[in-house]
């Protein structure tokens, strides 16, 4: 198959160039209308307990609490200036109810200037508030309730109205993600192009990995409209598009372009080097590209669509990335020719060199002292891994947005000003009609739990088991089909503590012949963990088994997938260690400007199988030449330097130039963002010095002849599946040079 493309690329050249211009094109115009179709949020299983209660409640009974406008003053903010009671403060508080009220796109109004609910004033009376409830479809609800916020929301006459709530915090997140995602390209660009520039040591060779980073980027960007308007898709997918778009971009072409030089420089002509180009590197791309879409696909056994997004980006990014390097580089090395070195800069001669020497020379001095090199490394990754041992997870709330917004400023003064935080209370729903008797007993038992302030249900409140007469206010709890009860506890948000209260609750005897539905903030925490945690073993061994598959396939051996394995568990290790050691422990919380938290699940994963086919794309970048020069007859030693030298400058530029485009995510004032960019582009630093320049070569000098073992059966299974490089002519033996 290669051997035909790279004839089409020699005989169709320009009009492959046309027909992927054209396509370029299309893509563009489609992929434009991506942004409008991807949503927030995402992060919660639809199936878990929590999503079908908060389903239920929206049938029911009009939704739960989603969106808060906060009325107050920064002077009755400290007790002092106009607050409740004073004209201008209540004829605002009361025209911003009334105009909710009339509002058909939203439910359940409750406001301080309706009940007299001193639970919705400060403990200051100097702010209140006023909960409601934006109907329709997450799309829906986030145009809905922006338009309502750009409505009521900002100071008048000393009067302030700040929004929060779920979909302000969603809202804020998401404003701020754009905003970084321009500041990160801002950097990320330049400095990649600079790189390219004194990593090619060509403008025009330099040139050549934009042109698959766009292609893939601008692909990706079609499909996810197409996915988007069909099924749930993350705006949170943009960022891995862009990232991985340029650094696959970059890793292919780099591949491709000094393959494609070394060939012409060893002698070859432009047609026979070409060949050579896309029989080698490119057997190299798609053993790379299919262990980079293996590793991403296991995000597709998660049930949020969170996770599912950036299965759908990240596959669509590395095929397209594919297609593009073996269908439009090629036909462009040969237009160009020799002249893939024009615009040749000073240090060009040195760049175009096939071989490394200091990573020839690091990988022998490993090999001579494989103990003494490699032991320190492994000890020093270890311990940046250590960390892991304290981890705990959680999930995204307004804590990861800075304190200066909006969404958060409300979070934080409905948690500390108010007597109870109403909107972090437990929400429990029925699924039938319940009776008055036995729905008073399960609310007793409810309100007898450790940590549980009262229960609210139709049947009046009931605290420390003890009930009181229903009021008006309790007749919104009932239904004919359906009962619902709202537990207030006294325990922190998304505390083990409350994550415990949560279980206890679920453990209460319900009511006969119904299901009771538990839902709210941290029950949406506990089902998420848990909905992740339980598919975690399966997707970890897609994982393990595909790429286990895949290098088998590459290599023909049954040892190289597991020394690739295991070195790559080391480093994946350290990589998520140093996250835990920055923001959950909080050490740089104050250079990167977040709050610390317990680890994000989901982006903990994302991490894990993003940075775990990266390592991969290099494994293969790496183990490509060693198993050239293994099957052309080479000795252990000679191997291992010599594949090293002439991958270790591809490998370390792609990981540099890689990095950066994940390291720029690190500027963006989203906490979860900042750890998946630093993260990753810790793990791709790790990955390409550590591992390929130190841990690879100790490993193939202990493993010795065994390093490329494989039973007979497999061996025969090998050659009869056709995968292995086609042959090609001896390289001419190289006569050392006289001393």
């Amino acid at each position: 198959m290669l051997s035909k493309i790279a004839e089409l690329a020699l005989k169709r050249s320009r009009l492959l160039l046309v027909l992927a211009t054209g396509a370029v094109l299309a893509m563009g115009a489609l992929g434009a209308g991506a942004f409008g179709k991807l949503l927030g949020g995402g992060f919660d299983d639809p199936g878990a307990q929590s999503s079908r209660a908060a389903v239920h409640i929206d049938e029911k009974f009009g939704g739960e609490t989603n969106l808060l406008f906060l009325i107050g003053s920064k002077d009755t903010q400290d007790g002092d200036g106009q607050g409740p009671g004073s004209p201008v403060f209540d004829e605002r508080g009361r025209s911003l109810t009334a105009g909710l009220k009339d509002d058909p796109t939203v439910s359940n109004v409750v406001s301080y200037w309706d009940t007299q609910n001193p639970r919705l004033l400060s403990e200051n009376g100097g702010e209140a508030l006023i909960a409601l409830h934006v109907k329709g479809d997450q799309t829906e609800r986030d145009e809905r309730a922006e338009q309502l916020i750009d409505r009521y929301t900002g100071e008048r006459d000393g009067v302030e109205v700040r929004a929060g709530g779920e979909i302000a915090v969603g809202l804020d997140v998401g404003a701020q993600v754009s905003g970084d995602l321009v500041v990160a390209e801002a950097i990320a660009v330049p400095v990649t192009l600079l790189l390219l520039v004194l990593a090619f040591g060509s403008l025009v060779a330099a040139a050549l990995p934009l042109v698959i980073g766009l292609i893939a980027i601008v692909g990706t960007f079609a499909l996810l409209f197409v996915l988007g308007s069909v099924t749930e898709v993350s705006v949170f997918a943009i960022n891995l598009t862009t990232a991985l778009g340029l650094g696959l971009g970059i890793d292919y072409a780099l591949l491709l372009v000094s393959r494609f030089r070394e060939q012409l420089t060893a002698g070859q002509e432009v047609p026979e080097a070409l060949r050579t180009t896309v029989r080698t590197a490119g057997r190299t791309i798609l053993f790379s590209a299919a262990t980079v879409a293996a590793a991403l696909a296991a995000l597709l056994v998660f049930p949020p669509y969170f996770l599912r997004s950036f299965a759908y980006a990240g596959i669509g990014v590395v095929v397209i990335a594919v297609v593009a390097a073996l269908f439009v580089v090629p036909p462009l090395l040969a237009v160009l020719g020799h002249r893939v070195n024009k615009g040749r800069l000073p240090w060009a001669k040195a760049v175009r060199r096939s071989e490394a020497p200091f990573w020839g020379r690091l990988a022998a001095l490993v090999m001579r002292r494989p103990a003494l090199t490699a032991l320190p490394v492994l000890a020093l990754l270890l311990l940046v891994a250590s960390p892991l041992l304290g981890v705990t997870f959680g999930t995204p709330d307004e804590r990861v947005l800075p304190e200066d917004a909006a969404g958060r400023q409300v979070a934080t003064a409905v948690q500390n000003d108010f007597p109870t935080d109403e909107a972090g209370a437990v929400q429990i729903v029925s699924t039938s009609a319940v009776d008055a008797e036995p729905l008073a007993a399960y609310a007793t038992g409810l309100s007898q739990l450790d940590g549980v302030v009262r229960v609210d249900a139709s049947t009046g409140t009931y605290t420390d088991g003890k009930g009181g007469q229903p009021g008006p206010a309790h007749a919104g709890l009932a239904r004919p089909d359906a009962q619902r009860l709202v537990v207030v506890t006294d325990t922190t948000p998304k505390s083990g503590a409350a994550q415990d209260l949560v279980a206890d609750i679920r453990a209460v005897d319900r009511p006969a012949g119904t299901e009771m539905l538990v839902g709210g903030t941290d029950a949406v925490l506990v089902d998420s963990r848990q909905s992740i945690g339980d598919r975690l073993p399966w997707a970890i061994g897609l994982v393990v088994v595909t790429t286990f598959v895949l290098l088998f396939l590459f290599t023909g051996s049954v040892v190289q997938p597991l020394r690739a394995l295991l070195l790559n568990a080391i480093s994946l290790s350290a990589a998520i260690g140093a996250m835990v050691w920055i923001f959950q422990d909080g050490h740089l919380s104050s250079l990167l400007g977040f709050t610390p938290q317990p680890m994000d699940t989901s982006m903990t994963v994302l991490l894990f199988c993003v940075a775990f086919g990266l390592s991969m794309d290099y494994e293969v970048f790496v183990t490509s030449r060693m198993k050239e020069l293994h099957d052309a007859g080479a000795d252990r030693t000679t191997t291992v330097t010599q594949g090293l030298a002439r991958t270790g400058r591809i490998v370390s530029m792609a990981a540099g130039l890689l990095a950066v485009s994940f390291f720029a995510f690190g500027t963006s004032q989203i906490s979860f963002l900042q750890m998946f960019g630093i993260g990753s582009g810790l793990a791709i630093v790790i990955d390409a010095v550590a591992v390929r320049g130190v841990l690879v070569p100790a490993a193939m000098r202990l493993l010795g002849r065994g390093a490329w073992y494989a039973p007979a059966a497999l061996r025969g299974l090998h050659r009869k599946v056709g995968l292995a490089e086609e042959p090609a002519a001896a390289e001419p033996e190289r006569t050392p040079a006289g001393v």
